[in-house]
Protein backbone atom coordinates (compact mmCIF):
# COMPACT_ATOMS: atom_id res chain seq x y z
CA UNK A 1 0.00 0.00 0.00
CA UNK A 2 1.24 3.64 -1.39
CA UNK A 3 1.20 6.97 1.14
CA UNK A 4 -0.41 9.78 -0.26
CA UNK A 5 1.12 13.55 0.14
CA UNK A 6 -0.50 17.19 -0.63
CA UNK A 7 2.38 18.01 -2.99
CA UNK A 8 0.79 21.62 -3.91
CA UNK A 9 -1.86 24.03 -3.06
CA UNK A 10 -3.95 26.91 -4.59
CA UNK A 11 -6.70 29.40 -4.23
CA UNK A 12 -8.68 32.15 -5.45
CA UNK A 13 -11.04 34.60 -4.33
CA UNK A 14 -12.79 37.06 -5.91
CA UNK A 15 -11.71 40.70 -5.82
CA UNK A 16 -14.74 41.99 -5.04
CA UNK A 17 -14.68 42.63 -0.99
CA UNK A 18 -17.67 43.47 0.73
CA UNK A 19 -17.18 44.54 4.28
CA UNK A 20 -19.15 44.85 7.26
CA UNK A 21 -19.89 48.47 6.58
CA UNK A 22 -21.04 47.39 3.03
CA UNK A 23 -23.67 45.47 4.27
CA UNK A 24 -25.47 48.12 6.84
CA UNK A 25 -26.16 50.14 3.70
CA UNK A 26 -28.66 47.32 2.27
CA UNK A 27 -30.01 45.58 5.79
CA UNK A 28 -30.46 46.35 9.44
CA UNK A 29 -26.95 45.02 10.52
CA UNK A 30 -24.11 46.47 11.46
CA UNK A 31 -19.83 45.82 12.03
CA UNK A 32 -20.23 45.70 15.71
CA UNK A 33 -23.54 42.97 15.51
CA UNK A 34 -21.82 40.68 12.68
CA UNK A 35 -18.24 40.86 14.61
CA UNK A 36 -19.79 40.00 18.00
CA UNK A 37 -21.63 37.02 16.48
CA UNK A 38 -18.94 35.51 13.85
CA UNK A 39 -15.61 37.16 13.94
CA UNK A 40 -16.09 38.03 10.27
CA UNK A 41 -14.95 41.54 9.43
CA UNK A 42 -15.58 41.31 5.16
CA UNK A 43 -16.40 38.75 2.51
CA UNK A 44 -15.73 37.86 -1.17
CA UNK A 45 -18.89 37.57 -3.11
CA UNK A 46 -18.50 37.86 -7.12
CA UNK A 47 -19.62 40.70 -8.32
CA UNK A 48 -22.81 41.39 -11.52
CA UNK A 49 -20.08 42.53 -13.89
CA UNK A 50 -17.21 40.14 -13.54
CA UNK A 51 -19.52 36.99 -13.02
CA UNK A 52 -17.96 33.59 -12.32
CA UNK A 53 -19.26 30.16 -12.00
CA UNK A 54 -17.59 28.28 -9.05
CA UNK A 55 -15.98 25.83 -11.79
CA UNK A 56 -14.10 28.97 -13.24
CA UNK A 57 -12.93 29.83 -9.73
CA UNK A 58 -12.44 26.36 -9.00
CA UNK A 59 -9.73 26.22 -12.36
CA UNK A 60 -8.07 29.60 -11.31
CA UNK A 61 -7.58 28.03 -8.16
CA UNK A 62 -6.44 24.07 -9.62
CA UNK A 63 -3.87 26.24 -11.43
CA UNK A 64 -2.31 27.45 -8.98
CA UNK A 65 -2.17 24.21 -6.87
CA UNK A 66 -1.20 22.56 -10.03
CA UNK A 67 1.96 24.91 -10.71
CA UNK A 68 3.36 24.92 -6.80
CA UNK A 69 2.97 21.04 -7.12
CA UNK A 70 5.50 21.50 -9.68
CA UNK A 71 4.12 19.13 -12.27
CA UNK A 72 2.98 19.16 -15.82
CA UNK A 73 -1.22 19.15 -15.97
CA UNK A 74 -1.56 15.90 -17.72
CA UNK A 75 0.35 14.10 -14.96
CA UNK A 76 -3.04 14.73 -13.30
CA UNK A 77 -5.19 11.09 -13.04
CA UNK A 78 -8.37 12.32 -11.75
CA UNK A 79 -10.34 15.06 -10.02
CA UNK A 80 -12.14 15.09 -7.03
CA UNK A 81 -14.73 18.28 -7.06
CA UNK A 82 -16.61 19.20 -3.65
CA UNK A 83 -19.15 21.97 -4.03
CA UNK A 84 -22.74 22.39 -3.21
CA UNK A 85 -23.04 25.47 -5.97
CA UNK A 86 -22.47 23.97 -8.84
CA UNK A 87 -23.26 25.37 -12.30
CA UNK A 88 -25.46 23.27 -13.26
CA UNK A 89 -28.08 20.40 -11.75
CA UNK A 90 -26.07 18.39 -14.10
CA UNK A 91 -23.07 17.72 -15.26
CA UNK A 92 -20.73 18.42 -12.44
CA UNK A 93 -18.26 20.78 -11.76
CA UNK A 94 -15.53 18.20 -12.37
CA UNK A 95 -16.21 17.87 -16.00
CA UNK A 96 -15.85 21.36 -17.05
CA UNK A 97 -13.00 21.98 -14.80
CA UNK A 98 -11.49 18.47 -17.15
CA UNK A 99 -12.83 20.69 -19.77
CA UNK A 100 -11.19 23.96 -18.92
CA UNK A 101 -7.63 22.72 -18.10
CA UNK A 102 -7.46 20.89 -21.31
CA UNK A 103 -6.43 17.48 -20.07
CA UNK A 104 -6.72 13.82 -21.15
CA UNK A 105 -10.17 12.22 -20.57
CA UNK A 106 -9.46 11.42 -17.03
CA UNK A 107 -12.42 10.51 -14.54
CA UNK A 108 -14.04 13.32 -12.64
CA UNK A 109 -16.44 12.91 -9.56
CA UNK A 110 -18.10 15.63 -7.89
CA UNK A 111 -18.70 15.11 -3.68
CA UNK A 112 -21.48 17.13 -2.44
CA UNK A 113 -20.93 16.61 1.85
CA UNK A 114 -21.20 20.74 2.16
CA UNK A 115 -18.59 22.31 4.59
CA UNK A 116 -17.31 18.80 5.17
CA UNK A 117 -16.86 18.26 1.60
CA UNK A 118 -13.30 18.64 0.78
CA UNK A 119 -12.38 16.05 3.79
CA UNK A 120 -14.58 13.91 2.13
CA UNK A 121 -12.48 14.52 -1.26
CA UNK A 122 -9.38 14.44 0.64
CA UNK A 123 -10.49 11.05 2.13
CA UNK A 124 -11.65 9.37 -0.90
CA UNK A 125 -8.27 10.82 -2.78
CA UNK A 126 -6.23 9.49 -0.38
CA UNK A 127 -7.72 5.61 -0.71
CA UNK A 128 -7.53 5.87 -4.59
CA UNK A 129 -3.69 6.79 -4.39
CA UNK A 130 -2.99 4.27 -1.15
CA UNK A 131 -4.64 1.43 -3.34
CA UNK A 132 -2.20 2.34 -6.16
CA UNK A 133 -5.19 3.24 -8.65
CA UNK A 134 -3.70 7.02 -9.38
CA UNK A 135 -0.68 8.68 -8.86
CA UNK A 136 -1.74 12.21 -8.89
CA UNK A 137 -5.31 13.27 -8.04
CA UNK A 138 -6.94 17.20 -8.07
CA UNK A 139 -9.15 17.74 -5.53
CA UNK A 140 -11.14 20.98 -5.84
CA UNK A 141 -13.76 23.09 -2.73
CA UNK A 142 -15.44 25.67 -4.87
CA UNK A 143 -18.45 27.76 -3.46
CA UNK A 144 -20.60 30.61 -5.13
CA UNK A 145 -22.99 31.01 -2.48
CA UNK A 146 -23.35 34.87 -2.50
CA UNK A 147 -26.36 34.56 -5.52
CA UNK A 148 -28.92 32.75 -3.38
CA UNK A 149 -28.56 34.53 -0.21
CA UNK A 150 -31.34 36.96 0.99
CA UNK A 151 -29.52 40.28 1.21
CA UNK A 152 -32.48 41.58 2.95
CA UNK A 153 -32.80 42.48 6.58
CA UNK A 154 -34.94 39.21 6.56
CA UNK A 155 -32.18 37.14 5.32
CA UNK A 156 -29.37 38.74 7.04
CA UNK A 157 -28.58 35.96 9.61
CA UNK A 158 -27.15 33.65 6.80
CA UNK A 159 -25.99 36.55 4.04
CA UNK A 160 -23.40 37.99 6.50
CA UNK A 161 -21.96 34.93 6.81
CA UNK A 162 -21.55 33.49 3.61
CA UNK A 163 -18.55 34.27 1.02
CA UNK A 164 -17.50 33.16 -2.72
CA UNK A 165 -14.13 31.37 -3.21
CA UNK A 166 -12.44 28.38 -4.16
CA UNK A 167 -9.22 25.85 -3.15
CA UNK A 168 -7.50 23.36 -4.30
CA UNK A 169 -4.63 20.54 -3.81
CA UNK A 170 -2.67 18.11 -5.39
CA UNK A 171 -2.62 14.78 -3.89
CA UNK A 172 0.22 12.34 -5.14
CA UNK A 173 1.55 9.44 -3.91
CA UNK A 174 4.33 9.81 -1.00
CA UNK A 175 7.76 8.22 -1.52
CA UNK A 176 9.13 10.20 1.76
CA UNK A 177 7.87 10.87 5.50
CA UNK A 178 5.06 13.42 4.09
CA UNK A 179 2.01 11.80 4.44
CA UNK A 180 -1.74 11.13 5.07
CA UNK A 181 -1.68 9.41 8.34
CA UNK A 182 -5.61 9.09 8.14
CA UNK A 183 -9.08 10.41 7.77
CA UNK A 184 -12.16 10.34 10.12
CA UNK A 185 -16.02 10.85 8.58
CA UNK A 186 -19.20 11.04 10.17
CA UNK A 187 -22.70 11.60 9.56
CA UNK A 188 -26.20 12.00 11.06
CA UNK A 189 -29.21 12.29 8.65
CA UNK A 190 -31.68 12.97 11.36
CA UNK A 191 -30.25 16.45 11.43
CA UNK A 192 -30.28 17.20 7.99
CA UNK A 193 -32.68 19.79 7.68
CA UNK A 194 -31.30 22.21 10.31
CA UNK A 195 -28.82 23.37 7.64
CA UNK A 196 -30.10 22.97 4.20
CA UNK A 197 -31.54 24.79 1.16
CA UNK A 198 -34.70 22.60 -0.16
CA UNK A 199 -35.38 23.63 -3.43
CA UNK A 200 -34.87 23.82 -6.47
CA UNK A 201 -34.90 19.92 -6.24
CA UNK A 202 -37.08 17.22 -7.70
CA UNK A 203 -39.23 17.30 -4.60
CA UNK A 204 -39.24 21.66 -5.02
CA UNK A 205 -39.05 22.22 -8.17
CA UNK A 206 -40.54 23.55 -11.43
CA UNK A 207 -43.94 23.29 -11.12
CA UNK A 208 -43.72 25.13 -7.90
CA UNK A 209 -42.50 27.75 -9.21
CA UNK A 210 -44.44 28.06 -12.54
CA UNK A 211 -47.26 28.00 -10.71
CA UNK A 212 -46.43 30.69 -8.16
CA UNK A 213 -47.07 28.25 -5.02
CA UNK A 214 -43.26 27.72 -3.63
CA UNK A 215 -42.70 28.86 -0.48
CA UNK A 216 -39.46 31.32 -1.06
CA UNK A 217 -37.97 30.37 1.83
CA UNK A 218 -37.49 26.91 0.22
CA UNK A 219 -35.30 28.35 -2.31
CA UNK A 220 -32.86 29.98 0.44
CA UNK A 221 -30.47 28.34 2.54
CA UNK A 222 -32.01 27.94 6.38
CA UNK A 223 -30.01 27.13 9.09
CA UNK A 224 -30.55 26.62 12.95
CA UNK A 225 -27.89 28.39 14.31
CA UNK A 226 -28.00 27.40 18.45
CA UNK A 227 -28.73 23.66 17.33
CA UNK A 228 -25.50 23.80 14.21
CA UNK A 229 -23.24 25.88 17.20
CA UNK A 230 -24.19 23.48 19.80
CA UNK A 231 -23.58 20.16 17.38
CA UNK A 232 -20.45 21.56 15.78
CA UNK A 233 -18.27 22.10 19.01
CA UNK A 234 -19.07 18.79 20.28
CA UNK A 235 -17.78 17.28 16.89
CA UNK A 236 -15.42 19.19 16.24
CA UNK A 237 -13.56 18.25 19.71
CA UNK A 238 -14.36 14.49 18.77
CA UNK A 239 -13.09 14.07 15.52
CA UNK A 240 -9.94 16.08 16.06
CA UNK A 241 -9.37 13.66 19.26
CA UNK A 242 -9.98 10.56 17.14
CA UNK A 243 -7.52 11.70 14.68
CA UNK A 244 -5.17 11.99 17.17
CA UNK A 245 -5.50 8.87 19.50
CA UNK A 246 -5.63 6.64 15.92
CA UNK A 247 -2.07 7.79 14.96
CA UNK A 248 -0.81 8.44 18.76
CA UNK A 249 -0.41 12.16 19.12
CA UNK A 250 -0.83 14.36 21.04
CA UNK A 251 -2.28 17.58 20.84
CA UNK A 252 0.91 19.89 21.73
CA UNK A 253 2.27 17.70 18.52
CA UNK A 254 0.01 19.75 16.39
CA UNK A 255 1.91 22.01 14.32
CA UNK A 256 -1.55 23.59 12.93
CA UNK A 257 -4.72 22.88 13.33
CA UNK A 258 -7.26 24.10 10.14
CA UNK A 259 -10.87 24.21 11.31
CA UNK A 260 -13.44 24.76 8.48
CA UNK A 261 -14.19 28.26 8.78
CA UNK A 262 -17.63 28.41 10.03
CA UNK A 263 -17.74 30.64 13.09
CA UNK A 264 -14.66 32.22 14.51
CA UNK A 265 -16.90 31.93 17.79
CA UNK A 266 -16.85 27.97 16.89
CA UNK A 267 -12.65 28.00 16.49
CA UNK A 268 -12.28 29.93 19.21
CA UNK A 269 -14.24 27.55 21.39
CA UNK A 270 -12.55 24.53 20.30
CA UNK A 271 -9.05 26.37 20.51
CA UNK A 272 -9.93 27.01 24.25
CA UNK A 273 -11.02 23.47 25.00
CA UNK A 274 -8.00 21.54 23.28
CA UNK A 275 -5.87 24.22 24.97
CA UNK A 276 -4.23 25.16 21.50
CA UNK A 277 -2.22 27.90 21.06
CA UNK A 278 -2.65 31.13 18.94
CA UNK A 279 0.04 30.03 16.76
CA UNK A 280 -1.11 26.31 16.21
CA UNK A 281 -4.65 27.55 14.61
CA UNK A 282 -5.46 28.80 11.57
CA UNK A 283 -8.11 31.37 10.74
CA UNK A 284 -9.32 33.52 8.00
CA UNK A 285 -12.71 33.87 7.93
CA UNK A 286 -12.23 37.46 8.97
CA UNK A 287 -11.72 38.33 5.62
CA UNK A 288 -13.65 35.88 3.42
CA UNK A 289 -16.58 34.44 5.52
CA UNK A 290 -17.57 31.21 5.34
CA UNK A 291 -16.80 29.85 2.09
CA UNK A 292 -18.47 26.19 2.62
CA UNK A 293 -16.45 23.63 0.85
CA UNK A 294 -13.90 25.92 -0.65
CA UNK A 295 -12.94 27.28 3.37
CA UNK A 296 -10.23 24.11 4.51
CA UNK A 297 -8.25 24.29 1.03
CA UNK A 298 -8.17 28.19 0.67
CA UNK A 299 -7.05 28.42 4.56
CA UNK A 300 -4.46 25.60 3.87
CA UNK A 301 -2.75 27.16 0.75
CA UNK A 302 -2.91 30.62 2.76
CA UNK A 303 -1.16 29.13 5.83
CA UNK A 304 1.01 27.58 3.32
CA UNK A 305 1.89 31.16 2.03
CA UNK A 306 2.21 32.85 4.80
CA UNK A 307 4.99 30.40 5.79
CA UNK A 308 2.19 29.63 9.12
CA UNK A 309 2.99 25.92 7.70
CA UNK A 310 6.17 24.30 6.36
CA UNK A 311 7.15 21.42 5.33
CA UNK A 312 7.25 18.54 7.95
CA UNK A 313 4.45 20.17 10.04
CA UNK A 314 1.92 18.07 11.63
CA UNK A 315 -0.97 19.20 10.33
CA UNK A 316 -4.80 18.58 11.43
CA UNK A 317 -8.14 19.35 9.25
CA UNK A 318 -11.74 19.16 10.77
CA UNK A 319 -15.00 20.55 9.89
CA UNK A 320 -18.62 20.19 10.62
CA UNK A 321 -21.88 21.18 8.47
CA UNK A 322 -24.94 20.49 6.39
CA UNK A 323 -25.93 16.70 6.43
CA UNK A 324 -24.98 16.66 9.38
CA UNK A 325 -21.68 15.79 7.89
CA UNK A 326 -18.12 16.01 10.00
CA UNK A 327 -14.36 14.25 9.68
CA UNK A 328 -10.81 15.15 9.71
CA UNK A 329 -7.70 14.61 8.18
CA UNK A 330 -4.47 14.45 10.29
CA UNK A 331 -1.40 14.41 7.80
CA UNK A 332 2.31 15.20 7.86
CA UNK A 333 2.59 18.18 4.88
Amino acid sequence: MYNSQIIGLGHYLPQNSVSNDDLSKIMDTSDEWIQERTGILSRRWVDSENKMSSSEMGYKASLMAIKNAGIDKNEIDHILFATISPDYYFPGNGVLVQDLLGVGTIGATDIRNACSGFIYALSIANAYIQTGLYKNILVIGSELQSPVLDKTTNGRDLSVIFGDGAGAAVISRSDNQSKIYSTHLHSEGKNSLELSMKGPSVIHGMTELKTNTANPQLFSPYMNGQMVFKNAIVRFEEVIKEALNKNEFTIEDVNCLIPHQANLRISQFIQKKLGLKNEQVFNNIQKYGNTTGASIPIAFSEAVEQKRIKRGDLVCLAAFGSGFTWGSALLRY
